[in-house]
Order: structure tokens, then sequence, then C-alpha cells
């Protein structure tokens, strides 16, 4: 059976799809395996007590309606059946984006409307959207003198701090459209301990880029905190890329899913802002909700606009499950309560372990760890491995532990002649006290012998 192009390329082995399989091979295996790997958020007591609550007021909304179905009027205003029986319009749930418009107007005074926000079926969804809206072929007007025909000029995503997202290499239709920038590497403390390293953004060369300069860059994109190094870009990095896309009349994209205000594993002093050059994108996986699939957009209308009708192309139209179970958390700030109170503190305390463990296990060692300032990962640089983290990631799995090696996590650079990015691996913080701890201590037996061996 023969694919298009389209299929070949989707069907072609991936970073993430490695991942993805391997996450369900483990959780079908009959071995315990310490899950260091995926990007599932940790099941918080406090969190989950929230939402099973919330779901079973829905499903008792949806039996008083049965119990009462002569009355018409009682199942036409039910949320919970009118969220599983009907669909929303292709920019989503209308109730859902009037509570989000209120809740970022009264957090943040930006003064949208519903017209400034569109729900996807998760991130991912939305960033396929987004990538493939702001790269790849283009029109261009300008028609040559000696060629009537019309022009096209091929534009890129441009991240100006790579490692990123292991989720955005693929998602593009038609061939690989990123360019990235390397960051410059500074060794910092961290709680008054050394070990510690942090990457910023390289403005000199971001500045410099021929393709920003010609016309062949789309949108620049972030994300902050980012997945896979903890990084979070300061106000000042955030205000002079926001300056950047201005000058070069393309939108900023910041991928929101760790950030402010939901679910807040952040732990920067930073502020979040907005205007109509701006992309912001968020998520409910990381607050414990990742099954739902739910993204939010939020962006200037011709945007959300077109964002709608890819929704009616793709999906029909987005989920609605999530926004029923997320609505009444928006509408009273619950959400907000959740992500300051619970959520960001369950984090903290969870990287405060992980490095003691890390610090235990390979403190002589030259382990270099990504100062922990949010999201759900650790990213640890081990300088000079005698092999690549590839090889590493495997020999880890035989161990039955999961991490997801650094080579993928450099979309737009040729790694093969970048050794740093063959020197990390990412690894989630999300699991609980024993995993982590037994995870950490495979990773510390499996490194020692590799340098030891190498004397």
């Amino acid at each position: 059976m023969k694919f298009s192009k389209f299929g070949q390329k989707f069907t072609q082995p991936t970073g993430i799809s490695q991942l993805m399989d391997d996450l369900g091979d483990a959780l079908k295996s009959d071995q315990p395996v310490n899950m260091l790997g995926g990007g599932n958020p940790a099941r918080i007591d406090a969190v989950n007590e929230v939402f099973l609550q919330t779901y079973q007021a829905l499903g008792q909304d949806i039996l008083n309606a049965e119990r009462d179905a002569s009355i018409k009027e009682k199942h036409s205003d039910n949320t919970a059946l009118n969220s599983m029986s009907n669909y929303s319009n292709p920019q989503g749930d209308a109730a859902f984006i009037d509570a989000l418009v209120e809740f970022f107007n009264r957090h943040y005074d930006w003064n949208l409307s519903a017209d400034n926000i569109a729900l996807t079926n998760g991130s991912q969804n939305a960033f396929f959207y987004l990538f493939n809206l702001f790269g790849g072929a283009f029109s261009d007007n300008k028609l040559d003198e000696h060629n009537s025909d019309e022009q096209t000029v091929d534009k890129s995503i441009l991240l100006p701090l790579a490692p990123e997202y292991i989720g955005y290499s693929d998602v593009h239709v038609d061939g690989q459209h990123f360019m990235s920038v390397l960051p410059h590497i500074d060794e910092v403390s961290h709680d008054g301990e050394e070990g510690f390293f942090k990457y910023r953004v390289d403005f000199e060369a971001l500045e410099n880029l021929p393709a920003l300069k010609e016309g062949r860059i789309g949108a620049i994109c972030c994300s902050r905190p980012t997945n896979p190094t903890g990084n979070v870009l300061t106000d000042e990095e955030m205000e002079h890329l926001a300056e950047i896309a201005k000058r070069y009349d393309v939108p900023l994209i910041i991928d929101n899913a760790y950030g402010m205000p939901f679910p807040n594993i952040i732990y920067s002093d930073v502020q979040l802002s907005w205007d109509d050059n701006t992309i912001l994108c968020f998520s409910l996986s990381k607050i414990g909700l990742p099954g739902v699939r739910t993204g939010v957009i939020v962006a200037a209308p011709e945007v959300i606009a077109a964002v709608s009708a890819m929704n009616a192309v793709v999906n029909l139209a987005p989920t609605r499950f999530g926004a029923a179970i997320a609505k009444p958390l928006v509408e009273n700030d619950r959400i907000k309560q959740l992500s300051d109170n619970d959520i960001k503190p369950f984090y903290q305390q969870q990287a405060k372990l992980a490095v003691r463990l890390l610090k235990e296990a390979l403190g002589d060692y030259p382990l270099m760890i990504h100062k922990p300032e949010g999201a759900i990962f650790f990213w640890l640089w081990f300088k000079d491995l005698p092999i690549t983290t590839l090889e590493l990631y495997e020999r880890l799995k035989d161990k039955g532990t999961l991490i997801v090696p650094s080579q993928f996590f450099f979309p737009g650079v040729d790694v093969s002649d970048y050794q740093h990015a063959h020197e990390c691996i990412r690894m989630s913080i999300a699991a609980d006290e024993q995993t982590l701890t037994d995870g950490i201590a495979v990773i510390g037996e499996v490194v020692r012998e590799l340098y030891d061996k190498a004397k």
C-alpha cells in the first residue's frame, strides 16, 4: 500500500512517536518501569479531588435532567448534557470562552472579547495549526519583471532558544520549517549550590540572522517555562523578543503550557503580557487533565478566525468535555488557586528532592543540572559523556528506566556537529517519590560506570 508524501511524512520514525510508543509499551509491561520520560502531570490529591467533585456535579446534572426528561427546557439548559450531546461551533464552547475572557480581563486587564479566544483539541493541535499558518510557502505579491507568475517564498518558524519542545519538530505538513538559535550557556548557582547552568538567548546571533532580515521568518516561538529544560525567559528577554517580532511584522507565539496563570509551574518573579501581535497558548493538560485534550489560544481576531476555520475542517469542532469541567473553575478562580497553592508547591518540592537525589548519585561526576525555574522536567548535562545520550537512553530502558535523549529537542539545528545536543537528557520529576528515587539511582549507576570505564 502506497502513501502520499503527506502520509510518508507522518509515518516515518520521529522523536515524539518513539517517546509515545515507549511510554505505551512501558504501561503494558509486566515489569516495573521508572517512568521519567513522559510529559504526564503528577497526580496531586487536592487537585484530583476538585476535578472529581466537578465531574460528579456534571454527572448529577445529567441524571437530574434525565429524571425530568419531559421538561425540555431543563435539557436545553443542562451544561453537562450539552457538552456531550451537541457540537460547539468551530471556535469552541462559547460558555467556556466567555468565562476565559472574563478571567483574563479580571486578572490581566487585557480588554479581550470572545473574538480573541479559540479552543483546540490540546496544545499539540494548536501548534499544528499555528506552525502551518505561519510557516511554509507564502505568496509573494512582488512579480519579477521577466515573469508575470506569482512568486512564492518559504518561511520558517524562528525558535530563539534551542533546545525546545520535542513535539514542535514534525507538525509541518510540508517539509521542515524551523530555524533555531543556539543559546549562551552560563554556569550559575542555585540555592547556594554549584553545579547548575542556565540557557540565555543569544540576541546578537538572533538579530543577525539573514533569514530575519530577508523576510524568510513567519513567526517567532518560545515556550515559557521551556520544555525540556525548565528555563524561564526573563521579562527583559520577552520584551526584546516582542520588539523584534513587531519590527519584522511577525507574531510572537508563546507556549504557556506550564506557565501563568494555570498551571503556574513557574518559580521566577516574572509577568505575563499580551498584545495583538502576541499569540498565547494555554492547556488544561498540566493542571492534571491531559486526557480531555483542551487547548486555549489567545490572539488577534484574524488569527482566531483562521484557527476556527481549521478546526472546522480537521475536527468539525473542539471537544467540549474539558470546557465543561474547567468552566466553573475558571469562573470562581479555583483553577488559579489550585495552581498557586497546590500545583506549583508540589513541583517545587519535587525539584528539591530531585536535586538532592542527583547530587547523591552523581556528586563527584561531571553532571550539570539546568537551573530549576519551572515546568515538570529536569535537564541534565553530562559533559564529555563517552556515548551519546541516545545510546544512554537505550541502556537505561534496558534497566527499566525511561528518560528522553537530547538530540530530539533541537529542531532547526544540525546536531551532527553540535556535541552538546548529544550530552543531555530530559527527566520528568512528576513521578512519585519512590519512582523518582529508583529512577535516579539507575541513572547514577549507569552514568558512573560509563565515566569510570572511560578513565
